[in-house]
């Protein structure tokens, strides 16, 4: 599928592209990468560029691509059955990537699933474990139950819009 590249500011509403439809997380290159289904995240600036933040769980098989990796993408727009299936399943345990009917597309060093509507490429900026010391609003605390992510935070360094027909 080919892609143009668009300006990130034209992708419209991050929050309802995150947490509403739902986004693959993949890092590696395109014979030897993996995906996760991500639902929470942000868009938005720091340190002076457009950035993306994104929470992996150590414990992920795609944690260790996304620790060896220098880039990472998030991709929209996927069929849901994969969106659904890449969010149970662990990429350790079987070719999560073809049992979800997924191939690779790359762009550069940065790799996503082919037929993605838009893809975000970001080169990893920094990665910090989450603390729970910094929690003010104790609610937070039951989304995890001793279990946290580490952030990733992406320069956004292209934005690729899938061309249709």
């Amino acid at each position: 599928m080919p892609y143009e590249k668009i300006d990130i500011r034209d992708i419209g509403n991050p929050v309802k592209l995150i947490a509403d439809e739902w986004a693959l997380l993949s890092a590696g290159a395109p014979g030897d990468w993996n995906t996760m289904t991500v639902s929470w995240g942000g868009i938005g600036e720091i340190w002076g560029f457009d950035a993306a933040f994104v929470f992996v769980r150590p414990q992920r098989h795609t944690m260790k691509y996304m620790d060896a990796s220098a880039y990472f993408t998030l991709a929209f727009g996927l069929p849901r059955e994969a969106l659904a299936l890449c969010g149970k399943i662990s990429g350790k345990d079987c070719d999560k990537i073809a049992k979800a009917g997924l191939t690779a597309h790359s762009q550069g060093e940065a790799v996503w699933p082919e037929g993605a509507k838009l893809a975000i490429v970001c080169r990893k900026a920094a990665k910090q474990a989450i603390d729970p010391a910094g929690f003010i609003d104790p609610g937070i605390e039951g989304n995890y139950n001793g279990d946290y992510h580490h952030m990733f935070v992406g320069e956004i360094i292209g934005v690729y819009r899938a061309i249709e027909g």
